[in-house]
């Protein structure tokens, strides 16, 4: 399957670093509760030399908080989430951030072929599709977690097992997740890994829920968003891909210069806003030669995507090795889930970039290619590096 090789090798470095035996040291592990059926949740939470602090839940590889400074340095968590676990546990979480899979984003109608055979998977989202891996994906599982550090980052290794016939994906899944904070740069890495057994879709994703003015805050639509992509992939009623891809030139879909969310994002009389109920799409990047350095002080190269809020003046840049990004702007949002602090997440007040490949892939033969087949590995990265632009 396609993985843009090039960045990939580059990530060769970071990639055996988090495969090399660290003793554990600083990262605060904390008991967080336990399930409804009895398991116990540990929190996880990084601090680096700024100040910076990302907190991970062993429940579904959860974000659980990023915590960085604004313009003036005070520190606020720009994730959306909840105080228990309970919450991230309930039917009515939407996904606050959690490590999404096997599929992250839709199948259409639950259903796929791989050489030959149609598979039937769980359709969780209005008995329609198959939304981000099923009724009990990989946000609602226990993961393994191990700790490691050095005198450069911090690290969480997150692995999972899903066996054959999960949610009716076929073949025995081992995926590992690294979550990477580094000491001196306020940037979180993530990257992905997996192996199969039998061909498989997999299509893995962090769906963080950003507010660069603080979780509870009351809206998104006033952040500065830039994306650089030239097409999106324009949806149907059940918000499935139709296969094609549309220009953005010319419409509310065009973020390839700074443009506030909120200023487009009403215009009902353009099909795709009125489908999505504002934006909720999967943008296909202009990809460039992403570089990683060989020290913590050069991360990589043209942004694929910038959010940036101007009262903080939090600058959120994302880095991926992805074809497609999601861009997602609250939309069911309403003010009923009650999140940190006690605060009420009301309409559009946090927003999505989902680094991904294209929903409904395995249905959509012209989208690259999302099956994972025995003897191949999945390997993908995607860097949230965090900053303050000054007025």
């Amino acid at each position: 399957m396609s993985r843009i090789p090039s960045f990939m090798k580059s990530l060769a470095l970071l990639t055996a670093f988090c495969a090399a035996s660290i003793a554990s040291a600083a990262i605060e592990v904390s008991d967080w509760g336990k399930t409804s059926d009895g398991k116990e949740v540990k929190l996880y939470t990084m601090t680096n030399d700024n100040g910076m602090v990302v907190k991970v839940s062993n429940f579904g590889a959860v974000i659980n908080a990023i915590i960085v400074p604004d313009k003036d340095g005070n520190m606020a968590d720009v994730a959306l989430g909840f105080d228990e676990v309970s919450g991230y546990e309930a039917d009515s979480c939407p996904y606050f951030g959690a490590l999404v899979g096997r599929y992250g984003n839709r199948i259409a109608d639950g259903k796929f072929t791989i050489d030959g055979k149609t598979y039937q998977v769980t359709k969780n989202e209005n008995g329609i599709t198959c939304l981000h891996g099923g009724k009990i994906g990989f946000n609602r599982k226990i993961w393994n977690v191990e700790t490691k550090e050095n005198d450069d980052a911090m690290i969480l290794k997150c692995t999972l097992k899903s066996p054959n016939g999960e949610e009716g994906f076929p073949g025995n899944l081992d995926v590992i997740v690294h979550y990477i904070l580094p000491k001196k740069l306020n940037s979180l890495v993530v990257l992905y890994g997996a192996k199969t057994d039998k061909a498989t879709p997999i299509n893995l994703t962090q769906h963080c829920y950003f507010n660069l003015k603080g979780a509870g805050a009351d809206t998104i639509t006033d952040h500065v968003l830039t994306i650089n992509a030239d097409k999106f992939t324009p949806v149907n009623e059940t918000l499935i891909p139709t296969g094609d891809l549309r220009d953005v030139e010319g419409t509310p879909f065009d973020f390839r210069k700074p443009t506030a969310i909120g200023e487009r994002i009403g215009q009902t009389d353009y099909d795709q806003i009125k489908l999505g109920n504002g934006y909720d799409h999967n943008w296909v990047l202009n990809k460039t030669e992403n570089v990683v350095g060989k020290n913590s002080e050069k991360f990589l190269e043209t942004p694929d995507a910038t959010l940036y809020e101007p009262t903080t003046g939090r600058v959120m840049d994302v880095y991926t090795t992805e074809p497609g990004i999601q861009f997602y702007a609250g939309n069911f949002l309403d003010g009923t889930l009650i999140g940190k602090g006690g605060k009420a997440y009301q309409f559009r007040s946090g927003m999505c970039l989902e680094t991904q490949h294209f929903p409904n892939s395995p249905n959509t033969p012209n989208f690259p290619s999302t099956i994972l087949k025995p003897g191949e590995e999945y390997r993908t990265g995607t860097v949230f590096r965090f900053g303050v632009k000054e007025d």
